[in-house]
């Protein structure tokens, strides 16, 4: 995965250029990961993030406090990437929501870009991907769970990768 760190960093190195700011003395810090649990969905919602349809994804909360992990941030960056770590594009935070699954609407799900932008295509995937997440912890999906709805927007595209 080294190889792959090293091309990470080079497109984040790229955006401060292309950004004009100074690549060693800058405040800006990014995150970098892919999409979902497997290689297809991975590569397919990094393209559309990459081409500007996937605007934004939806987390259970739950996985957050129980991962300790810290929850998204306006105006944070993150360099999406692909199964094998390749970088497709950096995004960057515009909007963190925190709403009960049954709450989302029709606007969130087509803010996220995946199927054909239904409320329903949503509610489908989400709660089968949030079912199997649970089922690691022994636990059952409802629609009373808190979501984290993250939007963003995408900054950086590298020209190669933008076909």
């Amino acid at each position: 995965m080294g190889e792959k760190c090293e091309e990470v960093e080079k497109m984040w190195k790229d955006y401060l250029l292309y950004i004009g700011e100074n690549v060693n003395s800058n405040n800006k810090k990014y995150d970098s990961w892919y999409f979902c649990d497997n290689e297809k969905s991975a590569n397919d919602l990094a393209e559309l993030t990459k081409k500007g349809i996937k605007r934004g994804t939806t987390s259970l909360y739950f996985l957050y406090e129980i991962e300790n992990e810290k929850l998204p941030k306006v105006n944070e960056y993150n360099v999406i990437t692909d199964w094998y770590g390749n970088p497709k594009c950096i995004i960057k935070t515009k909007n963190v929501t925190i709403i009960s699954f049954k709450d989302v609407d029709d606007e969130f799900a087509a803010i996220e870009g995946e199927g054909d932008k239904s409320l329903e295509y949503w509610r489908k995937v989400h709660i089968e991907f949030f079912s199997k997440e649970l089922n690691r912890f022994n636990l059952k999906f409802t629609e009373d769970m808190l979501v984290v709805f993250e939007e963003f927007e995408v900054v950086y595209r590298d020209v190669e990768s933008s076909s």
